[in-house]
């Protein structure tokens, strides 16, 4: 089977949205090998008999065959050295997607710092990376770790000369709504800061989209992709994004060998949260104010039902049969 490598090849436009939006980290070749050979296995046994990390390796591996027409067919059909190559396409564009993302991102996230019209002080430069991170009073303060004090000139120091080092799982404070973290609640405010949404649009509606209502246009990856509602997966890469540009220095990068950010960690740190069964309620309500956020106008974007609406008044009932049965069985 041939294939070209360009970056207009489909597959490799697949890698760059799958990778944005499902799963950024993984080797893809393996990914598909791997899944194939699991499929046949099981035949056998039940996806529930396998460790957490094959689970949710073998459920990325179903929502990207799933998501390209055909792309199973030519998977069970093909030679393992087509299929490896097929893995490498898709990983071509995730990993260009990443590195296009981190390179816009790092330059226009300097305009999201401070209010519009005041300025950054001391000044950032778009092109020099040292002064970022710890070493700047704002990257500093938004990179802080929830629960530690920035304005502690002990704590500030610590992390700016490496004594406290910082794990990918300690996440900063620009991860939460007005900078702020609440001990006492812990979902207040989490992923709904206002560099998140910015990032997002800059990334998913395009970068003129940010400081405009919200609307995917044309010629947003958003659009182009037929994407509708904010994904776990979306919402995880760019929240990694954001910490990225924040720390960025001459060796950081977003990829399954990042030592110096921890940027992996990160990333499945997030990630982890949002598919967690037991935090459903918590993830449900945050994936349904993005989307209002982002896609306003989507069908996946529903107003919450009015009060005394009749619709509210037979889901009530429903709701009261139901309670009513569940006693009686009990």
């Amino acid at each position: 089977m041939a294939l070209r490598r360009t970056s207009s090849n489909p597959l490799v436009l697949h890698g760059r949205h799958f990778g944005r939006t499902v799963f950024a980290l993984c080797n893809y070749p393996a990914l598909l090998t791997a899944g194939i050979l699991r499929l046949e296995e099981l035949q056998d046994s039940p996806i529930e008999d396998f460790p957490a990390d094959v689970r949710r390796e073998h459920r990325v591996f179903m929502e990207l065959v799933d998501s390209y027409p055909g792309l199973m067919d030519r998977l069970m059909s093909d030679k393992e050295e087509d299929v490896i190559h097929v893995g490498e396409l898709l990983g071509k564009g995730a990993s260009g997607a990443r590195g296009d993302d981190t390179k816009t991102l790092k330059s226009a996230v300097l305009e999201w710092l401070v209010p519009r019209g005041q300025a950054v002080i001391p000044p950032l430069s778009r092109n020099i990376k040292s002064n970022r991170g710890f070493n700047h009073d704002i990257t500093g303060a938004l990179l802080c770790p929830a629960g530690l004090d920035w304005s502690n000139a002990e704590t500030k120091q610590s992390l700016k000369s490496g004594e406290t080092a910082v794990r990918g799982d300690q996440w900063p404070m620009f991860l939460y709504a007005g900078y702020v973290y609440d001990s006492e609640d812990l979902w207040k405010g989490l992923l709904r800061s206002e560099i998140l949404v910015f990032g997002f649009k800059h990334v998913f509606t395009s970068p003129s989209s940010v400081d405009k209502e919200p609307k995917a246009t044309r010629s947003g990856n958003a659009y182009l992709h037929g994407m509708k509602s904010t994904t776990k997966g979306s919402l995880a890469y760019i929240a990694t994004q954001a910490y990225l540009v924040f720390v960025l220095n001459s060796s950081s990068v977003f990829s399954r060998t990042d030592t110096v950010t921890d940027s992996e960690n990160f990333y499945h740190s997030i990630l982890d949260l949002l598919e967690d069964p037991d935090e459903s309620e918590e993830v449900g309500d945050l994936m349904t104010w993005w989307t209002r956020r982002i896609f306003p106008n989507s069908s996946s974007s529903q107003c919450s039902i009015s009060k005394n609406s009749a619709l509210a008044k037979i889901r009530e009932k429903r709701a009261a049969l139901r309670e009513q049965a569940a006693s009686t069985v009990n």
